[in-house]
């Protein structure tokens, strides 16, 4: 988007009744008078908050700095909209979700409150218009991406706005020690410096300990504060099955809930949401797929008709979830074990927002393990390969050597990786490195905008050849035209659901407005492209010379010290017998005063076992954590290292693994490092 200048006192008065006349323009004025209760049920209609809430709401409404971890389902979005409704000015919401900015500004709109959001696959004059309205108090909310933190034409902009609160959505993104790790989220401790008066609230569903801490300390909290609800969700049980028929058990699961609610079903591929859809089908269970590879359009279409029931099973990559609320999910099945158990966690957690009795379900078989070490590799690709890969991009872009600062190109991965003979998920790592090392910034699943423009002059639109178009498509035409100037000229880009915003039409808005578009179209009025999602790689810097490549240790060898880390705790989580699942759960992420469940499957086992056999099975769970460790850095860990991590069981380690060696589970070679059989 292009720079936007300062604008002097006579053009922005004239500007300001431009964007009135666009928008109406409502008082982003407090609530006056009203508790936080109040508000809460004027608005939302709730007599009460959820556990927490209050307190989180309390905190950051009086200014300080406030970190909430509540679960999946916890109520997030309440504590910030409900407090800022309770103030003079915009609440800025940070949100690398797009479909949940989209949501969350429709319900916010439904309910009577001005909100709106800026994305990257808005027309800058979209863009610019969005801006100018929050300049001039048109909104309650903003919400925005990370990355258009990076713009100047958005940060010159700041001092205009009378933003009252900072609201950071997955906030665990900015860590490096975090699963999800976006450097685009460091730049939100650069607007803290500009806007150092206002108070920022923090929200995740996922954080471990040194998470926690690290969120504070890259947000420049003033002091620590943090509200942790905890984790433990008594309604939902947790089970690992190991079956080499998944398929089949997927079935038996769904067959014994039959007209109980809904299910989602995860998967690590988008070839495997449609193959696993299809086998459901054919065996009789309405089931979609779903992935980031799909249309805006296509996903709105197939997200609707499992919220509104008409579809009982969503087969989805991690790509599904964010931003959804459906109350009746009974199941969420892993088909695949997910890379960490943050991942597993919020996916896990989407099942029995209700509060009613559900499952979180794993399944697994053998290839499961052997996927790890290859992912691990995939992930963590060897440096001169990304520099390789680095190289071959910027050649395939046509970008000369030390050129090519501030370019966006759109590429298809897909046609480079098998025009280069590269692995698909390999390349997109180096990408992640890259970005990581700040020659980059990746954008896999932007949205490249619809296009429209009219192929007939705007006095012919009065004649009478066009007096059967539907009502509803008049309407939508009509709205183009006032939003969209210059439409009658040339092709301008457009968002559908801009266009139902300003028509007050809601639920599936997307869909409707685009079978509009379409009806317009099949008359000959316009000429519409609907929008697709595209890949992005945005060029920081100029291109270097491969061997000039740096890639820092932060980067890459402490941030696969902590993958491995993850892989090993999600690996223990699915094979040991001997510790609660929701404990296990819920020590992770720092309740180390967790206790047993009782519902989970080790729970039910371990009530049938006598205490030899349970500790027979707890000498093999112990087994299984050090052949673990070895496995995973095989040729980078000794047995003086293992010495050091088992040093407060040293006797067990030293007697079950002298037995290991013995009977060549675990192999050492004249260097001293250990491999696994």
């Amino acid at each position: 988007m292009a720079y936007i200048p300062y604008i002097d006192p006579q053009t922005d008065e004239l500007l300001r009744q431009y964007c009135e006349a666009q928008m109406p323009i409502a008082n982003n004025a407090k609530s006056e008078g009203l508790s936080y209760r109040e508000i809460l049920k004027k608005y939302w209609g709730y007599d009460s908050f959820r556990p927490m809430q209050e307190e989180i709401i309390t905190s950051i409404g009086s200014g300080k700095d406030t970190l909430a971890l509540l679960p999946t389902g916890g109520g997030k979005s309440i504590t910030f909209q409900v407090p800022t409704m309770a103030k003079n000015g915009v609440c800025l919401v940070i949100t690398p979700l797009v479909s949940l900015m989209k949501d969350q500004v429709e319900n916010l709109q439904r309910l009577g409150i001005k909100a709106a959001y800026i994305h990257s696959g808005m027309e800058p004059k979209q863009v610019y218009r969005v801006i100018e309205n929050a300049c001039y108090d048109a909104y309650k909310f903003l919400y925005i991406s990370p990355e258009r933190l990076s713009l100047d034409s958005f940060r010159n902009n700041l001092f205009r706005m009378d933003i009252c609160m900072i609201a950071v959505d997955e906030s665990h993104c900015i860590s490096q020690w975090g699963y999800d790790f976006r450097p685009s989220y460091l730049k939100i401790s650069e607007i803290r410096d500009l806007l150092q008066r206002t108070p920022v609230l923090a929200l995740t569903a996922t954080a471990t300990p040194e998470v926690v801490d690290d969120i504070q300390e890259k947000l420049k909290f003033k002091e620590k504060n943090v509200f942790r609800k905890t984790f433990l969700r008594m309604n939902l049980s947790y089970l690992v099955r190991r079956t080499d028929d998944k398929i089949e058990y997927i079935k038996r699961i769904l067959d014994s809930q039959q007209g109980q609610g809904s299910s989602i079903v995860y998967v690590r591929s988008r070839k495997l949401t449609e193959e696993i859809a299809a086998r459901l089908n054919s065996l009789g269970i309405s089931a979609e797929s779903y992935h980031a590879g799909l249309e805006a359009r296509i996903k709105d279409e197939k997200q609707n008709k499992w919220k509104n029931g008409s579809v009982r099973v969503i087969v989805a990559t991690n790509a599904f979830g964010m931003g959804i609320d459906k109350g009746d999910v009974r199941t969420v099945i892993h088909y695949n074990m997910p890379e960490n158990l943050e991942a597993y966690f919020q996916e896990a957690g989407r099942a029995g927002r209700d509060e009613k009795d559900s499952f979180a379900i794993l399944l697994y078989d053998n290839k499961d393990f052997g996927a790890f070490r290859k992912h691990l590799y995939d992930e963590f690709p060897l440096k001169d390969y990304v520099r390789i890969v680095y190289d071959e991009i910027c050649r395939y872009l046509n970008i000369p050597i030390h050129e090519g600062a501030g370019w966006n190109a759109e590429i298809d991965l897909w046609k480079f990786c098998k025009e280069r003979n590269h692995k698909y998920e390999r390349v997109e790592s180096c990408l992640n490195i890259l970005s990581q090392n700040g020659y980059l910034v990746y954008s896999p699943n932007a949205t490249r905008p619809s296009r429209l423009m009219f192929n007939v002059r705007r006095d012919d639109l009065y004649s009478d050849d066009y007096d059967t178009v539907p009502e509803f498509s008049n309407r939508v035409m009509e709205t183009v035209m006032r939003l969209y100037p210059g439409v009658f000229a040339d092709y301008v880009f457009v968002d559908e659901t801009e266009i139902a915003h300003e028509l007050g039409v809601y639920g599936d808005s997307r869909q409707q407005i685009y079978n509009a578009l379409q009806n317009l179209r099949s008359f000959g009025i316009i000429k519409y492209v609907p929008g697709k999602q595209a890949t992005f790689i945005e060029f920081l810097v100029n291109r270097q010379e491969p061997q000039h490549v740096a890639i820092s240790k932060e980067s890459y060898e402490i941030r696969k010290e902590r993958a491995i880390y993850r892989m090993e705790n999600m690996i223990q989580y699915v094979q040991y017998n001997t510790k609660c699942r929701s404990q296990m759960l819920l020590h992770y992420f720092g309740d180390a005063e967790a206790k047993p469940c009782g519902t989970c499957d080790v729970c039910r086992e371990l009530g049938k076992k006598s205490p030899a056999e349970i500790q027979k099975m707890q000498i093999e769970d112990f087994r299984t954590s050090i052949k673990l460790r070895v496995h995973l850095r095989e040729g980078n860990i000794n047995e003086a290292t293992l010495r050091h991590i088992y040093q407060f069981r040293l006797a067990d380690f030293e007697r079950e693994f002298a037995d290991m060696k013995e009977k060549g589970i675990i192999t050492c070679n004249e260097g001293g490092w250990l491999y696994c059989k």
